[in-house]
């Protein structure tokens, strides 16, 4: 165990210990008396050891730590055995000693050294709590800790922590990092300095297991531009697999809320703990392995062993229980895997406990089918829960239907009593499977055609496998069965066993009527899925005669129609029609559409949206199989292999080689999963390695491919036309060898595979990761695309005010309540829509990087922003609105900008319920009974009217020009204007000349909106005449007032502030841009160059600050949404 360092003096220790091993720093030594041989010496201490109270004893072995030129040592470690001390040997000499020789001082080395030993200790205490209790002290002091130093609100959960070093060039920072529901944090505060590292799961593009020169193993964490490296974990591989299922969870919450369906326990980030997250992994690694439905939760793991009849002995394995199955696995890979739903049992029986049978337990199933486990671990405990288990199946199963229709069209070689082949297809006819050899005839719905040669040898073949192995879906699942699966499933039972390898056949049998229910439900229904499968129906397998009639046609869209109604999340998708084209060739119609939600809810998650993520994923895992299996094709190969690769997972090969060959992969598929479509790619590319490494260019790899894929035959269909040569053969080039599917699958069986469930899933987990940070990146590229050419601002200042904007975004999701669906982060939207912020977050981003701030005033103005922005009414607003606003205010012309600020002092943006709006209708300061005209002497006093006269005849003039005019403000609104203007000169260099400067311009408007309103007041008097012969207005009187009382043809907008009589004071847009006109220092305020990179940077440090802040003082009432704003 490791020890508190404590001095030893090293020359008195030399007489009770002998060195076993040593290094350049540390000393394995071994007491006196103990292990083989010894002196009296010896003796004697191992004498005195052994009558010693055990408190008193000292452990055999012990590990010092030595600083070089120095007689003292402290002690680090001790072990019981031998073995223990060398197991903290080989740690030291992994992890530690390599990075000790980039210290120059010897104090900075002890300070390291000591510093990892406590944390190692620290670390093995609260390992040991945590077994023992859910949530420890030392756990509860760690997370108080985490918070304080990081400055996280309570709703920042803490999951783990570990001890490790932070490498910062050469140099290791020795510290703890936190991993938290949404961030990985480290802190290390050594020699006096301080290092904080913050990093979102959302910016991890990449979790690796590396080493360099300084260490042999160290978890790499890539964000953006940055890589960091963390070692010296007590155990690294625990470390990275809890990295990797946070990443994970958070990515796919996040980023891919859509396609994600989390457990229940990890719904809630604030919830999250070490041990969901491992129960998530196990059930995950669970269902991929046995392809059970998503919503199967393990429950228990017990390891036992089970007879299998075929083998006549006990084999080694594990069982599985879950919510409605029973499963084993032996221990030895491929041996035997054995699936028993529970609806398919009878009865769980404990039996005698005999000293050949320990703890045994026999589960007895339809079709005359018992399975015998023994030496299992609390059988009473497990037979109990099994059976409360069965209770609830049984209670909550159907009743099944009539037997006979199903009965009668079950293969003979399948035919058994289980309960998986009764179902019925309701009162709606249904075609039988479509032979793929011949024309669909009017036999009988499930007659079997005539068997060709050399389906006899492979009937018998099956016949003699089902008949030792099960004929249900409880069958044992050997390497005999892959081995006859590989070779080819004959035609007349290849569609029931691909419903059994797939689990489909339980999904049928659990839902009578289920498939016939949905038909009616979807007849006559239109929607964007049916349209797109009414435009794909006749593109599917277009050649075959199967689908050159209506009834054929008729099945393909009742399938399809149907799917699309079931999932409408997936809805439809192309090459969906593909894969129900050929399902229908060797299954009947509600077999194929159970083997289609197999394929698609299960066996392909996440394939069949408008991301493709789950093909993306595989196809990212195929390319790093690739470059461990055939390094020197990978270097080579052309980079539009990732293309053509990804149309093989999307259509499991059934576009990319004729049909025949291809259904034997799908043979393959339905037994082995995905890994038998990756093994198959690879054998492809190393059939053709040395053509692919001698090829020009792209085009001719990919060529070479095509054809080789086209010529793949199988020797159950007739061989390929001589004319059949792919389009890209010139005259002179000679024709392809053909290829037998079968050697081909034979060779991915043999060089490259079988590959192991689980670390196919680790591995879709750690490319997830990327390829959801590449959709990441490719919609950033795209807004920025889009939204570039519309804004001033230089790229790198746009690309980090989105990256501000999105992290708004995604504080929200961290701490708040669960959004709205509009709200939520949404990937089918345009790139420029698909993060929306709401009027709360708007603020806080307006408060970090606006220039207008006007300190208690700019929340007002930033909830009036918001509103004008609010195009859609929806209480969002996307990137493009919020940079379009900023621009404005950053690179703007004047009229630009008092524009936008004019109208963010009418309606819409200002409303009559805003907080600052009910000032009073006269201000002391603002009444034109008091001009404000300073500085102005008598003598200029007529120089001003004159100035204001020709100010009001060059407005009518742009007036006439403009095509589009901006309502008029009124009195209440003008107000609210100029207390924006006010506020915003607060603290400016020029604060006394631009207070000046807007008394000034106020006094004018207030006078230029008095002429208007005595004017307007005037021509609607009962003197001033209102017929034909009325007199044209006087000279002084601009008609500028009389066109901006109303609009000819147009609906007055509607008002803040309900107007009390006709002849209401206002002013216009041009006249308020015209009065600021007439003053410098206005001008130059407006018109002065602003930088927007420093406040960009202040942002990008404040800005969880400013949040978590917020959150701790409760500034916004738990949180809740405004109801003028957030609907």
């Amino acid at each position: 165990m490791w020890l508190p360092p404590e001095e030893v003096p090293l020359r008195s220790a030399l007489r009770l210990w002998v060195t076993q091993r040593s290094s350049g720093h540390f000393v394995l030594q071994r007491r006196r008396g103990h292990g083989a041989g010894g002196r009296l010496t010896g003796r004697l201490v191992g004498a005195l050891d052994a009558v010693l109270d055990s408190s008193a004893r000292v452990a055999p072995f012990r590990i010092l730590f030595q600083v070089p030129g120095s007689q003292v040592c402290s002690q680090i470690a001790s072990g019981a055995t031998l073995e223990e001390a060398e197991r903290h040997w080989a740690w030291l000499e992994q992890n530690l000693l390599p990075s000790l020789a980039v210290f120059d001082s010897a104090d900075d080395l002890a300070s390291f050294v000591t510093g990892k030993v406590k944390a190692l200790i620290a670390e093995e205490t609260s390992s040991r709590l945590a077994e023992q209790e859910e949530e420890p002290e030392k756990f509860r002091e760690a997370w108080v800790k985490f918070a304080s130093r990081f400055n996280f609100p309570e709703a920042e959960k803490l999951v783990t922590y570990y001890s490790c070093c932070c490498w910062k060039g050469r140099v290791p920072r020795q510290g703890w990092l936190y991993l938290s529901a949404n961030h990985l944090c480290f802190y290390s505060f050594l020699l006096g300095r301080e290092l904080k590292l913050v990093i979102p799961w959302v910016d991890i593009q990449k979790l690796e297991k590396t080493s360099n020169s300084f260490l042999t193993a160290a978890v790499r964490v890539s964000t953006p531009g940055k890589e960091r490296d963390f070692a010296m974990f007590l155990d690294l591989e625990e470390a990275l697999r809890v990295m990797e299922q946070l990443a994970d969870v958070t990515l796919r919450r996040l980023l891919d809320n859509e396609g994600f369906d989390p457990d229940p326990l990890l719904q809630e980030p604030s919830q999250i703990t070490k041990r969901d997250l491992e129960a998530r992994a196990q059930s995950e690694l669970f269902r991929a392995v046995f392809r059970l439905p998503r919503p199967e939760r393990l429950h228990a793991v017990r390891d036992c062993s089970l007879w299998t009849p075929f083998s006549r002995r006990h084999t080694a394995g594990r069982l599985f229980t879950s919510d409605r199955y029973v499963c084993f696995t032996s221990t030895e890979e491929g041996c035997c895997r054995v699936i028993i739903p529970l609806r398919e049992v009878l009865s769980i029986e404990k039996m005698e406990d005999t000293g050949l049978l320990p703890s045994p337990v026999l589960i007895s199933v339809r079709g005359q089918m018992a399975f015998q486990f023994i030496e299992l671990k609390d059988r009473d405990v497990l037979v109990e829960a099994l059976l409360g288990q069965l209770r609830r199946v049984q209670a909550s199963r159907p009743t099944q239907p009539s037997a006979s229709r199903a009965h009668d069209r079950t293969p003979p070689a399948l035919r058994a009593t289980s309960t998986c082949s009764d179902h019925t297809f309701g009162d709606l006819e249904m075609v039988s499977s479509l032979s793929s050899e011949e024309s669909p005839r009017p036999e009988a719905p499930g007659a079997v055609p005539p068997v060709p040669r050399g389906e006899e040898e492979k009937m018998r073949l099956w016949r003699d496998h089902l008949g030792e192995h099960g004929r249900t879906v409880c069958m044992f699942r050997t390497d005999t069965t892959r081995r006859l699966v590989a070779t080819g499933l004959p035609r007349s039972l290849r569609g029931r066993l691909w419903l059994l390898f797939s689990g489909a056949m339980t999904d049928l049998a659990s839902h009578p009527g289920y498939y016939g229910r949905l038909v009616q439900e979807s007849l006559g229904r239109c929607c964007l899925a049916t349209e797109e499968i009414e435009r794909d129906l006749h593109r599917s397998l277009p050649e075959h005669p199967a689908f050159q009639t209506e009834r054929g046609i008729a099945a393909l869209r009742r399938v399809l129609t149907a799917y699309a109604h079931r999932n409408p999340r997936i809805g439809y998708c192309q090459s969906m029609n593909i894969l129900a084209s050929v399902l229908l060739l060797y299954a009947p119609e509600e077999d194929a559409f159970w083997l289609l939600v197999a394929v698609c809810e299960r066996m392909l998650p996440d394939y069949f949206d408008h991301r493709v993520l789950g093909a993306q994923v595989d196809q990212s895992v195929f390319e790093e199989l690739l470059r461990e299996r055939l390094p020197e094709l990978a270097e080579r190969l052309p980079s539009a292999l990732a293309s053509l690769s990804l149309s093989w997972f999307l259509t499991l090969f059934l576009s990319a080689m004729p049909l025949g060959s291809a259904v034997r992969v799908l043979d393959c598929f339905f037994f082995d999963g995905i890994a038998a479509v990756l093994q198959l790619g690879l054998a492809v590319l190393a059939a053709n390695a040395r053509a692919l490494s001698s090829s020009r260019d792209d085009g001719q790899a990919l060529t070479l491919l095509s054809r080789f894929l086209d010529h793949i035959q199988s020797e159950d269909s007739p061989g390929l036309p001589a004319d059949s040569h792919h389009a890209f053969l010139s005259d002179d080039q000679e024709p392809p060898q053909v290829t037998d599917i079968g050697d081909l699958i034979r060779d991915s069986y043999e060089k490259f595979g079988p590959q192991s469930v689980e670390q196919i899933e680790r591995m879709r987990c750690r490319h997830r990761i990327r390829v959801l940070q590449g959709h990441e990146g490719t919609a950033k590229q795209n807004v920025l695309r889009v939204v570039g050419p519309e804004v001033s601002f230089p790229p790198d200042d746009l690309e980090e005010l989105y990256d501000l904007f999105k992290r708004e975004h995604m504080l929200s999701c961290y701490w708040e309540q669960p959004r709205p669906g509009p709200a939520r982060h949404d990937p089918s939207r345009p790139y420029a829509e698909q993060y929306r912020i709401d009027s709360r977050q708007f603020a806080r981003l307006f408060q970090l990087v606006s220039p207008w701030t006007c300190g208690a005033h700019t929340g007002i103005l930033a909830e009036r922003t918001f509103r004008l922005l609010d195009d859609s009414t929806d209480h969002l607003i996307a990137f493009r609105a919020f940079a379009a606003c900023l621009d404005t205010m950053y690179n703007g012309e004047m009229n630009e900008k008092i524009k936008l600020l004019y109208r963010l002092h009418i309606p819409p943006a200002l409303t009559e319920d805003d907080q600052d709006s009910q000032s009073p209708l006269k201000n002391p300061l603002l009444s034109t009974s008091r001009p404000l005209v300073f500085g102005k002497p008598n003598d200029d006093a007529s120089d001003y009217q004159k100035q204001l006269k020709q100010m009001i005849k060059d407005l009518a003039k742009e007036k006439a020009k403009s095509e589009t005019e901006l309502p008029q403000m009124s009195q209440r609104e003008f107000i609210q204007f100029c207390k924006t203007l006010y506020s915003m000169f607060h603290e400016d260099p020029e604060e006394n000349d631009l207070y000046q400067a807007i008394a000034t311009v106020t006094t004018l408007l207030l006078q230029i909106g008095e002429v208007g309103q005595r004017g307007s007041s005037g021509s609607c008097s009962p003197d001033s005449g209102a017929g034909p012969g009325a007199s044209a207005p006087p000279p002084e009187r601009d008609s500028v007032f009389a066109d901006t009382d109303t609009a000819p043809d147009t609906a007055p907008a509607p008002r803040a502030f309900p107007q009390e009589a006709e002849g209401d004071w206002t002013v216009s847009f041009e006249h308020i841009l015209a009065s600021l006109l007439t003053e410098q220092s206005l001008v130059n305020f407006f018109e002065k160059p602003l930088d927007v990179k420093s406040k960009l940077e202040n942002a990008k440090v404040n800005q969880y600050s400013l949040r978590t802040s917020e959150m701790n003082s409760q500034l916004l009432p738990e949180l809740q949404p405004d109801s003028d704003l957030v609907g």
